[in-house]
């Protein structure tokens, strides 16, 4: 896991078009996804029904929510960049999200975060992170989709 530290919103400048960090692996097991079928009430079969999923599913099991993959990819960027000198940050929105491969259950994945524009926004900044899930032992991301989080500084 790489992480890295900025001093400050505008010392992201430095890092626009470059890849910036790669998170942790993180585990997709049954457990991680029953919690998320049960947090959002998306109890589809090929979500949370193993024997069902085993027999009938083209992937031969249960696959984790497309969501929950972003979310947990999401998350993991708090673990790996740190803005410092930031009174809030707040994630504005997400953009251009695909999913692009099946998590099955037990699979690993981690974000690989760059960044991918900075511009000012009132008397913060506005930071869009392009973020790839990758899935280990796969040649094909996860998900690709572009995080927006506005950096707002210390009252």
């Amino acid at each position: 896991m790489e992480s890295v530290r900025f001093a400050s919103p505008a010392a992201l400048e430095a890092a626009v078009g470059r890849k910036v960090a790669t998170g942790a692996w993180i585990v997709m097991d049954q457990p991680r996804i029953d919690g998320f079928a049960e947090t959002t009430g998306d109890h589809q079969w090929i979500h949370v029904d193993t024997a069902r999923a085993e027999k009938e599913s083209p992937f031969g099991g249960t696959i984790a929510h497309g969501f929950l993959v972003i979310s947990a990819a999401a998350a993991s960027m708090l673990d790996v960049v740190a803005v410092e000198q930031t009174g809030m940050a707040v994630i504005y929105g997400l953009d251009k999200v695909r999913f692009v491969s099946p998590v099955p259950q037990g699979s690993r994945i981690r974000a690989v975060i760059g960044l991918q524009a900075l511009e000012p926004r009132g008397e913060g900044m506005q930071a869009r992170w392009e973020v790839t899930v990758e899935r280990e032992g796969s040649d094909k991301p996860a998900a690709a989709f572009e995080l927006v989080v506005r950096y707002y500084p210390a009252a």
